[in-house]
C-alpha cells in the first residue's frame, strides 16, 4: 500500500499527475481543506491561489510521498496557522471517520466468528481510541491555544504569557508514540484471529489499519519535526525581547 509516485515533489510537478499516483495525498489536500480540482496546474500555482507556503505543502507531500523523508526548510512563524489547521482537521478525520471505521470492522468480524479473540480485540481497540482521543484534547485545548498564543504576542495582538508554566518541553514529554498500539492490534489481527466466514471483513480491517497507521505516523513526524521546532524558535524569539 505505498505510494507509487517516487522522487521529490517540486513546485513543478503536476498536482493532478502526482494525486493519480498516491491516493494518500487525496487525504492530505483535505486535511490542508484544498479542493481536489486542479486540472492542470503545478503544486506551486495551487500553493499560490491558496495563500500556502510551498514548502510546508513540499514538507507535507513528501512525508505523504514516503514516510522517511525529512524536510529541511526552515518554516516562517507565518506557516504555524496552516500546520495547526491541518493538524485539527487531521484529529476530526481520526475520530469521526477512521475510528468509527474500523470500530464496525471488528464489531462485524465478532459477529461473523464470535469468539472471545473478538471480544478482547474490541476492548483492545476501545481502549487505543480512548487515549488517542486524550492526546488529541491535550493538542487541542493546551498546545494549540499555547502555540496560537505564541503567534498573537509576536505579532503584538495579546499580551505576554511569559509567566505561563507550560513551554514546548512539556509537549514533548507527553508526546507519546500514539502508533505503537495500534501496530500492536494490526498485528493481533494477522496473527492470531480464526479465519472462520471472515476473511472479507479481515481484508476490509486490516487495509483500514494501514491507512490509519501510515497517517498517524505522518501526522506525528509534522509535530516532531515541523510544529515543535516552530514552537521553539517562537519561544526564544520572545525570550530574547523580553
Amino acid at each position: 500500500m505505498q505510494p507509487e509516485y517516487t522522487g521529490i515533489i517540486t513546485r513543478e510537478t503536476n498536482l493532478a499527475e502526482l494525486l493519480a499516483k498516491n491516493h494518500y495525498l487525496i487525504l492530505m489536500m483535505e486535511h490542508l481543506g484544498l479542493n481536489l480540482a486542479v486540472q492542470e496546474k503545478s503544486v506551486g500555482e495551487v500553493c499560490l491561489e491558496n495563500s500556502i507556503n510551498p514548502d510546508v505543502f513540499l514538507a507535507f507531500a513528501n512525508q505523504f510521498n514516503g514516510i522517511s523523508y525529512r524536510p529541511e526548510k526552515n518554516f516562517s512563524m507565518e506557516d504555524i496557522v496552516v500546520i495547526i489547521s491541518f493538524l485539527q482537521r487531521s484529529h476530526k478525520y481520526y475520530l469521526e471517520e477512521k475510528c468509527p471505521v474500523i470500530r464496525n470492522f471488528i464489531i462485524e468480524m465478532g459477529t461473523v466468528n464470535g469468539t472471545a479473540s473478538m471480544q478482547l480485540i474490541e476492548k483492545f481497540f476501545n481502549e487505543y481510541v480512548s487515549e488517542l482521543n486524550t492526546h488529541l484534547e491535550y493538542e487541542e485545548h493546551t498546545v494549540f491555544p499555547y502555540v496560537k498564543s505564541l503567534y498573537q504576542q509576536l505579532h503584538g495582538t495579546t499580551i505576554s504569557t511569559k509567566d505561563t508554566p507550560y513551554s514546548v518541553v512539556d509537549y514533548k514529554d507527553h508526546h507519546n508514540d500514539i502508533k505503537e498500539k495500534l501496530t500492536d492490534l494490526k498485528n493481533l489481527l494477522i496473527k492470531y484471529l480464526p479465519e472462520k466466514n471472515g476473511r472479507t471483513v479481515r481484508r476490509k480491517l486490516l487495509f483500514a489499519l494501514y491507512e490509519f497507521e501510515y497517517d498517524i505516523e505522518i501526522h506525528s513526524q509534522i509535530e516532531d519535526f515541523i510544529l515543535i521546532p516552530l514552537v521553539e524558535a517562537m519561544e526564544k524569539q520572545l525570550t530574547v525581547h523580553e
